[in-house]
C-alpha cells in the first residue's frame, strides 16, 4: 500500500492500516506501521517486523517493510497526530472487544515459543504492542509541537479510562477497586518533566484533576515521583521543581464532604471501602502530597509561589495543619520577604488551627508585635492590639505579661528583641508595658483597644477578619461620619463677635465698622 504526498496521503493510509488490523488478526503485523510514525527522533517501534510466530496471526506482512508505506521518523507534526488518532482508535476498540491479554503479562518470547494457543499468543503479544504505543505516547508528550502533546494526552487519559472499565488486571476479590495505576503513574510522570516546562500542558491537565479518582491517584503518583527524582539527583532540575509546584498548586480539595462523586473512570456502583470514595483518605494523601515536596530544598522563587498560596489553598484542606509548622519555620529563618510571608502562615496556624506551642514562643512573639507596635499606624494597630489579646486569651501561661508584679519600662526590659532564639530572648521576665504606653496614643480608636488590658479578658477572642484589610482612608471616612450629639466647644471663653476675644491685640487696634 502506497501512500501519497501530505497530511491527506497519510490519513488514508493509516486509515487502510487501522481497518485491516480491526477486520483480521492475520493483518496484526500492521500495528508496526502505525506505531512506526510515533518514534520521535528514534529507529521504529520495539520488534519491527516480528509478529506472533507460529500463529495464523503473523502471516506475510511479518517480512514486509513499514518504511516501504509510513516514514517511522517522520517530522511532520500532522503525519505524527493522525498516528496517534490511529492508535487512538486501535487499542480504544481492542480493549472494548477484550482482546488484550488479562493478568500478568508474560514474556512476549516465551508464549510466543511456546504451544499455547493462537488467541492466547495473540492476545499476549497485541497486549505488548499496546504498552509500546502507550510508551510512544508518553514520549511524544515532550514532542516540540504542543498540538502533538496536547493530543498524546488527551489519547492516554482515553487509554486510562478504558483501561478503568475494561481492567488489564484480575481483581483479587469480589469488590475490588481497581484502577491503571501504571498506565497513569507514567502518564503523571512525563507531565513532571525534568527538561521541559510543562505548564501549557498541565494548563490541560488541569480539566481531569475535577474528578476524584483522577485527582486521588495523581496526589499518590505525584507524592511517588517527587521522592524518587529527589532520591535519584544530588541537584534536582529546577525544571522538575516548577512542573511539581504547577501540577500540585492546580490540585483543589472540596471543603466538605459530597453525597455525588464524580469518577473518570466510571463503575457501576461505588463502594464505601474505596479509599477513593472519602474527602477524608483524599485529605491524607494531599497532606503526604505538600508534606514530601516541601521536605526538599526548593528553588528560593518557590517558597514565595508556595506561601502565598499557603493560607489559602493548602493550609485549609490538611489533615493536620500543624504539620506545616517546619516549613514555615525553615522559610522564616531565611529573612526578607520570604520571612514576611511565613509569618502570615504562623499567624494562621496560631489563629485558625490553635497550634499548641510552648509559652515562651507565644510571649516572644508578642512582645515582638508590641515592639513593632509602638511605630506602627492605626489602621496596623486596629489590627495588631486584639490579636495579641487573642494571643493571651488562647494561651493563658502568657497572661503574666500583663501582670507582671514588677512592671517595666523601655530601659529596664530585660526583653532582647535581638535575639534569634525565643527561648533565650527572656520574654517571659518582660510585660507588655508597650500596650499601656498606646493607651496614650492620638488616635482614640487606638487609645481604647489598648486599653482593653485593663480589664479582665474575655473568654472568646475577637474576630479580627474585618480589620485585616483596613485603610488609614478607610479610618478617615469612618471618623467622617461620625455625628457628635453636641458642638465641641473650641474655645474656654466665649468670643464677642469676630474680634472680641479678651486681651486680643487686633481688637485692641482695630474695630468692625
Amino acid at each position: 500500500m502506497e501512500r501519497g504526498p501530505g497530511p491527506d496521503g497519510a490519513r488514508r493510509a493509516l486509515g487502510c492500516l487501522l481497518e485491516a488490523v480491526l477486520a483480521s488478526r492475520g493483518e496484526a503485523n500492521a500495528v508496526f506501521d502505525i506505531l512506526a510514525v510515533l518514534q520521535v527522533g528514534a529507529r521504529a517501534a520495539e520488534g519491527v517486523g516480528e509478529g506472533p510466530r507460529g500463529s495464523r496471526e503473523g502471516g506475510s506482512r511479518a517480512e514486509q517493510s513499514p518504511q516501504a508505506r509510513l516514514s517511522p521518523q517522520s517530522e511532520d507534526s500532522e503525519e505524527i497526530r493522525e498516528a496517534v488518532r490511529a492508535c487512538g482508535r486501535l487499542f480504544a476498540a481492542l480493549l472494548e472487544r477484550g482482546e488484550l491479554f488479562v493478568g500478568r503479562l508474560p514474556s512476549e518470547d516465551s508464549v510466543l515459543a511456546g504451544s499455547q494457543g493462537a488467541t492466547r499468543k495473540y492476545k499476549v503479544w497485541m497486549r505488548h504492542r499496546y504498552h509500546s504505543c502507550c510508551n510512544r505516547l508518553r514520549e511524544l508528550l515532550a514532542h516540540s509541537s504542543f498540538e502533538v502533546k496536547e493530543l498524546a494526552l488527551s489519547t492516554l487519559m482515553r487509554f486510562v479510562q478504558l483501561e478503568g472499565v475494561h481492567p488489564l488486571e484480575k481483581p483479587k476479590w469480589d469488590g475490588c477497586y481497581l484502577f491503571p495505576h501504571q498506565l497513569f503513574k507514567a502518564v503523571v510522570e512525563g507531565l513532571l518533566s525534568l527538561e521541559d516546562d510543562c505548564s501549557l500542558l498541565l494548563s490541560q491537565f488541569r480539566e481531569y484533576l475535577e474528578h476524584d479518582d483522577i485527582r486521588y491517584h495523581t496526589m499518590q503518583a505525584a507524592t511517588d515521583i517527587v521522592v524518587r527524582v529527589a532520591n535519584r539527583y544530588l541537584e534536582v532540575p529546577f525544571t522538575f521543581w516548577n512542573n511539581a509546584f504547577t501540577l500540585l498548586s492546580a490540585v483543589s480539595l472540596p471543603r466538605q464532604e459530597c453525597n455525588t462523586s464524580s469518577f473518570y473512570v466510571k463503575h457501576a456502583k461505588l463502594s464505601q471501602t474505596w479509599k477513593v470514595v472519602h474527602l477524608k483518605e483524599h485529605r491524607k494523601a494531599f497532606q503526604l502530597m505538600w508534606l514530601g515536596f516541601l521536605k526538599h530544598e526548593l528553588p528560593l522563587g518557590l517558597y514565595k509561589k508556595v506561601l502565598v498560596i499557603m493560607h489559602d489553598s493548602i493550609l485549609p484542606h490538611l489533615a493536620q495543619p500543624s504539620l506545616m509548622i517546619d516549613f514555615l519555620t525553615r522559610a522564616y529563618d531565611m529573612g526578607g520577604a520570604i520571612s514576611l510571608l511565613a509569618l502570615n502562615g504562623l499567624f494562621i496556624l496560631i489563629h485558625q488551627h490553635n497550634l499548641h506551642l510552648p509559652a515562651y514562643l507565644v510571649a516572644a512573639f508578642a512582645k515582638r508585635l508590641s515592639r513593632l507596635a509602638l511605630t506602627a499606624p492605626p489602621e496596623a494597630l486596629l489590627m495588631v492590639l486584639p490579636f495579641i489579646c487573642n494571643l493571651l486569651r488562647r494561651h493563658p501561661a502568657c497572661r503574666v505579661l500583663v501582670h507582671h508584679p514588677l512592671g517595666h519600662e523601655l530601659d529596664s526590659d530585660p526583653f532582647d528583641p535581638e535575639e534569634g532564639n525565643p527561648a533565650e530572648s527572656r520574654a517571659l521576665e518582660s510585660s507588655l508595658w508597650e500596650l499601656q504606653a498606646l493607651q496614650q496614643h492620638y488616635h482614640p480608636e487606638v487609645s481604647q483597644a489598648a486599653s482593653v488590658i485593663n480589664q479582665a479578658l474575655s473568654v472568646s477572642e475577637i474576630s479580627i477578619a474585618p480589620l485585616l484589610e483596613l485603610t488609614a482612608f478607610e479610618i478617615f471616612e469612618r471618623n467622617l461620619k461620625k455625628k457628635c450629639q453636641e458642638s465641641v466647644p473650641l474655645q474656654f471663653i466665649p468670643a464677642q463677635g469676630l474680634l472680641g476675644l479678651q486681651d486680643d491685640l487686633c481688637a485692641q487696634h482695630f474695630t468692625l465698622s
